[in-house]
């Protein structure tokens, strides 16, 4: 019994570190955000400003300016033979004006929600729906500006 404990400790312990760095770890984002816009959705452009407010203002040389507009649609899916909704399909979408260089990009995040009894579920459910949107999207943008 204490051999096959000490056998899978020591393998434990040889493994336990397996390569895993976070994403920017070793990459020295170099990148400031001057300047930020947001029209659009309140609570996907409150979440947005929450993720970039980290790269705001930095010592770089590389200084950006952004303007982002959001748009938010909660659309009926499916309907039961009562005409209740059963399904809702969220879509934002994010149009992002980067200066200098006046480059725009676009990103599309949806999601397939179920209908919930309980309004504030799903009022919640939503919420957090957004905030994902905007966590993925604030990802892909400091990916993109890194590589530009």
């Amino acid at each position: 019994m204490f051999k096959k404990f000490s056998a899978f400790l020591i393998l434990l312990l040889f493994t336990g570190n397996c390569g895993f760095t976070p994403i920017y770890s070793k990459k020295n984002i170099n990148i400031s955000i001057e300047e930020l816009n947001l029209t659009g959705d309140r609570t996907i452009n409150n979440f947005l400003k929450m993720n970039l407010y980290k790269y705001k203002n930095k010592d770089t040389s590389k200084k950006i300016f952004l303007e982002v507009e959001t748009f938010y649609e909660k659309i009926a899916l499916t309907k039961d033979s009562s005409g209740k909704v059963k399904k809702y399909e969220l879509i934002a979408q994010f149009e992002i004006t980067i200066n200098p260089g006046n480059k725009k990009i676009r990103f599309i995040q949806n999601n397939i929600m179920e209908n919930m009894n309980n309004k504030f579920d799903e009022n919640n459910y939503e919420r957090s729906t957004k905030q994902t949107f905007a966590n993925n999207i604030t990802e892909e943008l400091i990916q993109k500006l890194i590589e530009s």
